[in-house]
This record gives structure tokens, sequence and C-alpha cells, in this order.
């Protein structure tokens, strides 16, 4: 079922759910599911380098006047890249160190964005070091509720700010009807912390690390989710306990969700059916509930998405006919767009449409549908070939790009599953066989690049995890996504089988 736009626009409540998938140390991964359906999948791997939020002491490599931008060294990976308008009052030079935080994590070939103008979320408010303006987030509508709020910032930098330390505020959007007393300890923990990072900065060289924002499933339970959650789902005891503290210090009474411990053999996202979502948010083709369907094609450039009434032969009236696939197919591009995480430019061919009242209904319709959507987007009228353009801002990698990389059977012309997006795979799947019978050892057979992959990065860190023998088996005849058991339960049988199919 789809989300209602016009409830959702008017603040009614719709049942939302958070589903955390966190027993796996190498990966944890989140979702956002409303009304039943992904709306939001969040994936942070243990291995992955300079993460957006993340505060570090930097080197400036080189500028580049023509670029108007500087390159700095955060560490690994490749150099990050600084634009000089950010550095406000401030003259960059090479080997200078200065203090940066990432805006956008590095993805494919580029390296990281970062700035010298630090921001630190909280539940309710933003504290900018160093700044000076006092802002409250447009999503407030009350008028008195956003003078309250900025008075009350205000009120409060002029007992903090001093001489040496001068800073600026953004109320967010979790703060409206918050008491002053919430606000007051929100702000005043960010400063603590702020004054921790300066501390850290004074005693360490660069490139270093100096402040890394708390996990996935935090992050998202501060800035992703805004209106009521039902319930919150976890898989692991430790972060049982601290969503409880989390809810506790930041929902009140009447709206704090319900948080639950998920204790189940079969893996959680399984159990909720959000892997097939997943596997269904990489598909080029999207099939809407009318029989229409969508096809996503995303390139460098842009991402170009053509709208099909396939099945969907309507009523008598071909007008009508069309007009509802493309509002059918509006509400679905929105979501995709959100689940899969696709910014940039995007290109819709919408079924044409002879009026113009037509279309305009189509294009407020499209509107509304991002209501709901954290990521600015921006609706264009319908172009002189029958075509929508719409830009939506670019928050954090597509999840096809991090799931996935390109076929290496086919000149990377298509896709293939990331080596490391099949390994979380087969160590679900091997939990999952060990939870329900306990063994001695197991053998998995699997395509040989992946077998590999294994037994170079993970292989005696699961062995000692699950205390069981775990022996890998290549078959050159397995397509790159297949696996199976091939043997389990004695150590010395299943030691056999393994030498055995190494032999052959």
């Amino acid at each position: 079922m789809n989300i209602n736009i016009d409830d959702a626009a008017a603040g009614i409540k719709f049942d939302r759910k958070i589903i955390a998938d966190t027993r796996e140390n190498e990966e944890t991964r989140v979702a956002i599911v409303e009304r039943g359906r992904l709306a939001e999948i969040f994936i942070e791997r243990m291995w992955d380098n300079q993460k957006a939020g993340e505060i570090y002491k930097a080197r400036v490599e080189s500028v580049v006047p023509g670029l108007n931008a500087a390159f700095a060294t955060i560490g690994e990976g490749r150099n990050a890249f600084l634009y000089l308008n950010d550095a406000h009052g401030m003259e960059i030079k090479p080997e200078m160190e200065i203090i940066v935080q990432v805006t956008k994590a590095a993805r494919k070939n580029k390296g990281a964005r970062v700035t010298p103008r630090i921001s630190l979320p909280g539940r309710y408010v933003v504290l900018v070091p160093n700044g000076s303006e006092t802002g409250v987030s447009r999503r407030i509508a009350s008028e008195a509720e956003r003078k309250r709020l900025r008075k009350f910032a205000k009120d409060l930098k002029s007992v903090e700010c001093s001489e040496n330390f001068n800073f600026g505020l953004i109320i967010r959007t979790a703060a409206e009807g918050v008491d002053e007393e919430a606000l007051s300890a929100d702000i005043k923990s960010l400063i603590k912390l702020w004054r921790e990072i300066k501390r850290g900065a004074e005693l360490q060289n660069a490139p270093c690390l100096l402040y890394r924002d708390m996990g996935a499933l935090g992050r998202v339970l501060r800035d992703e989710v805004h209106g009521d959650v039902d319930e919150i789902i976890v898989d692991s005891n430790e972060e049982f306990t601290r969503v409880n503290d989390f809810a506790e210090t930041f929902y009140n009474l009447n709206s704090r969700p319900q948080v639950s411990l998920y204790n189940g053999i079969t893996p959680i996202f399984e159990y909720y059916g959000i892997e097939r979502e997943i596997a269904e948010a990489l598909d080029r083709k999207v099939w809407l509930r009318s029989g229409a369907y969508l096809i996503i094609d995303q390139t460098e450039a842009l991402t170009v998405i053509d709208v099909n009434t396939g099945k969907f032969i309507g009523g008598n009236d071909m007008r009508l006919t069309t007009l509802a696939t493309n509002l059918e197919a509006a509400d679905e591009i929105a979501r995709q767009l959100r689940l899969r995480s696709i910014g940039g430019i995007i290109v819709v061919d919408f079924i044409d449409m002879e009026y113009e009242e037509d279309r305009r209904t189509l294009i407020s319709r499209l509107e509304k549908a991002f209501i709901n959507d954290r990521s600015r987007a921006r609706v264009f009228s319908v172009t002189q070939l029958g075509l929508v353009e719409l830009t939506r801002k670019r928050g954090r990698p597509d999840l096809r790009s991090v799931l996935t990389r390109g076929c290496p059977f086919c000149s990377d012309n298509g896709w293939v599953l990331r080596e490391d997006t099949m390994a979380m795979e087969i160590k679900r799947f091997i939990r999952k066989i060990i939870l329900t019978n306990k063994c001695e050892a197991i053998l998995i057979q699997m395509n040989p690049t992946i077998a590999e992959f294994l037994k170079s990065s993970y292989l005696k860190v699961w062995q000692e995890e699950f205390n069981t023998k775990i022996f890998v088996a290549s078959a050159a005849d397995f397509a790159w996504e297949k696996y199976r058991v091939e043997a389990q339960g004695d150590l010395k049988a299943v030691e056999y089988r393994a030498q055995q199919l190494e032999a052959l």
C-alpha cells in the first residue's frame, strides 16, 4: 500500500517502523518501513572510510585556484576536496593543518568532500562552532513556536558565547514543543563535545580522525526520522539497551516508540521481507500495483525513468487511464528515488497527456510525493517533449553503488553484487545454518572469486566468532551469486569432503 500523500502532508500519523540488522560485526543495516513497505535503507560497513559527519585534522596538499579548491589529506584513500569559498576569512596554503568535516563521503573514483565549517548535530539542535547564525527548521510551521525557539537560542547564546568561543545554532524539527531544559542540555552537551574535539586537535598531528559520529542506527534515530515511530526492532541485546536509553532520553512518554528485541534464528531482514525488497530495489524494472511499470536507468550524468502502461488497461476513457497511471507512477518514483538514494538530475518520461490540466495535476502530485523526503527535491514543469525534469539533493551513495560493482564477465556493461555484499549474505546464511543445527564444521561451495575473497578476508574471524570450522570450496561452474552447503557435521568427515573437492 502506498502512503497517502495528503495524510503525510497534513502530518497525520501513519505506520512507521525502524528495523535494524546489527548482528554482524562487519556491517550494520537499518531499514525504515512505512505502511509495510521499505522506504529507506542505510548500510554501514566497518571498513568504509571517511563517512559524512566525521571530523579530521587534515593537511593541505595543494591549492588549485582554477578550480577554486584545495586538496587535503585526511588519511587513507583519495585526497579530500575542499571548496575555497567554504573557508571564509581563512587563507588556505599547502602544508597548512586545518580541522575539517566530511560533508560527502568518498564514492566511486571521487574522494570525500570536506569543509572547515564544522556542524555538530544533536537531537534538537545543530551547533556551528565559530558561527553566528540562529536558524529554525522550515518544517516547524507555527510562527509562535518559531519565535519561542529563536528567542531561546539567542538568550542561551548570550550566556554561553564569549570572546574566545562563539557559535551558531540551528533548531531542528524535533525541537518543536520541547521544553527549554531539554534544549539547553542538548546544546551544552554539544559545546562540551566541541571542546573535546579542539583538545584532540591540539594533541595530535595531521592527518588524524578527531570525531566519529554515532553508529548507523543512532544516526537514523537522530537525523532521518521525522514524525512518529511506532516501533523500533533490533536483533542484539546491546542495541536493545542503547535504543531504550535513546528513546527514554529523546522521546516523551506519549510519543515514545515500542522497542522490541528480535531473537529469531531467521535473519531479521529475511524474516520481515526486507531482503526481498532490497533485491527488488536493484532491479531496472519496477512493477506498479495497477500492472503498469517503471524502467529506471542510472547513468553517470543523470537518471532516466520511463513510465509504461504495461498490463494496466484501465477503463474506456483513455484520458483517465493515462492520468491514473501517471499519478500512481509519480508516487512510486518518489519512493524509489528515496529508497535507492538516487540524487542529481532525474528525467521522467511519463505517458503523454493531451490536456494542460492533467499535466498540472501530475506536477502537483509529484511535488506532494516528496514531502516526506529529507533530501530536498525540486520538480520542474513538463517540457515540450513531454518530459518532467527534477533534481534531488545527493545525501549519500546510491544503493546500487553500495551493493554492486561492474560485471567482471561483460566488461562492466552489467553489474553483480560486490564481493563484500556477497560475503555478508553468505555469513548470514552460515549463521542461520549453525543456529539451526549445531555442528563441528561446515563446508560451503561457491564461485571461485567469492571463495578466494572469503579466504583472504573473513574466514579466520568467522570461525572464531561461530566456534565452528568453516571450509570454503570453489566450483568453477557456479554463477557469481550461487552458493550452497556441501557438507556439515563431524569435523573429520567435513574436512575429508573438502579435500575431495579440492583435488577435483
